[in-house]
């Protein structure tokens, strides 16, 4: 390859696609997939917001559908649910959320096909430890995020086998605790990888370094959170259920819940916005933009 490829772990949609939608398509994968190679991700997990079980049930075998019937094994490898056994719900509809349990972690699996790849869950869910390790023996990667996890709930986490925070800094209420936050307790606990979306939006610049400094590039890996209003000009949106504004400056967000709404942009923007920071030479952007996270599926 000439250029370099990236590796994303978090698409919700691109270009009027969302993998949440009740309508999707084989053929709507399939371009998105086409689309985002030509705009620099080869290998991405679609990811499915907290939703009903017939949504799991519908869009799963959908998005494993076009894998088979256009060869897309290596770029699709498997899919991303974000939810539904989460307590901080930001944009996502509480109206879908789940327990967390290691029984509901079955069923996730078995409505999915076994074509889920990584599961994101609430570290101060109650069940949360016996969730880790009932989807870490399915040979689901488990990520923390969407919640108010504090210290001893990020540790129990990391103990039961979780090995992700899922886009650390965001996905919390606007105003959090001084020093028992989910920010800080993930940045404490060196087992995790820190994902986090350098869009330019989601994290100012100095927190970006800040968490940088404290993981190191070893155990960061970023990701777009990319959604249907990818590639979209400035306007008013539906976006994963959400009354969303796009900005001129790439900013998409809810007004009225006042909170982030995904992203607009793909990995080859927010790999950019990270290079301009100068803080990681190129070997070390290539490790956070791609095989870190290769290292995390099992990919060669």
């Amino acid at each position: 390859m000439n250029k370099t490829m990236w590796v994303d772990l978090q698409v919700n949609g691109h270009n009027g696609v969302d993998y949440s939608s009740p309508d999707l398509t084989v053929e709507e994968v399939a371009r998105s997939a086409r689309e985002l190679y030509e705009a620099g991700t080869e290998i991405f997990l679609p990811t499915i917001i907290t939703n009903a079980p017939e949504l799991y049930q519908r869009n799963v075998p959908v998005i494993r559908q076009a894998v088979e019937k256009y060869g897309l094994q290596r770029n699709i490898p498997g899919v991303h649910l974000e939810g539904p056994m989460i307590t901080s719900k930001g944009s996502h509809n509480p109206a879908y959320l789940m327990e967390c349990s290691a029984e509901n972690v079955r069923k996730l699996y078995d409505w999915s096909e076994g074509f889920v790849k990584l599961l994101t869950l609430s570290a101060d869910s109650p069940g949360a430890p016996e969730a880790i390790s009932a989807a870490s023996a399915l040979g689901i990667v488990v990520s923390a995020g969407h919640h108010m996890a504090g210290y001893a709930d990020i540790h129990r986490a990391a103990d039961a086998g979780c090995k992700l925070l899922t886009h650390l800094g965001n996905a919390c209420p606007n105003l959090i605790g001084r020093h028992e936050n989910p920010l800080l307790a993930g940045l404490a606990e060196d087992r995790m990888t820190a994902l986090i979306i350098t869009d330019g939006h989601h994290l100012p610049a100095d927190l970006v370094k800040l968490i940088v400094k404290v993981k190191g590039p070893e155990h960061i890996i970023v990701t777009s959170d990319a959604c249907s209003a990818c590639g979209f000009p400035p306007g008013r949106y539906q976006v994963l259920g959400n009354d969303a504004v796009l900005e001129p400056s790439g900013r998409l967000y809810n007004p009225e819940k006042q909170c982030l709404v995904a992203a607009a942009a793909t990995m080859e923007m927010c790999m950019t916005f990270l290079r301009s920071l100068d803080i990681l030479s190129e070997e070390e952007l290539l490790a956070v933009g791609r095989t870190n996270a290769l290292k995390l599926l099992g990919i060669e």
